[in-house]
């Protein structure tokens, strides 16, 4: 789902609807996007942006992580001689 926005999503529901009902199509709009926005809302989202940022800081993290780890093994392995 990634890229969509709250109109997409109204967008594709609307689309979704039987034929019957599309008559309603303003009513249904305004009411998917009202449900849409509280629902979403509520949730704690980040933005794709925020995810990929975290995304890099973890990566970074976890290669000094790494080179700590093998930093320390050395260490050990020159203590133990």
């Amino acid at each position: 789902m990634e890229g969509f926005t709250i109109d997409d999503i109204a967008r594709r529901l609307l689309e979704s609807l039987p034929p019957s009902l599309r008559g309603l199509r303003q009513d249904f709009e305004s009411n998917f996007r009202a449900v849409l926005r509280g629902t979403l809302g509520r949730l704690d989202l980040v933005t794709r942006e925020e995810f990929d940022a975290q995304t890099k800081v973890l990566e970074r993290t976890r290669a000094k992580a790494e080179a700590l780890e093998a930093r320390l093994a050395e260490l050990e392995r020159l203590l133990a001689r």
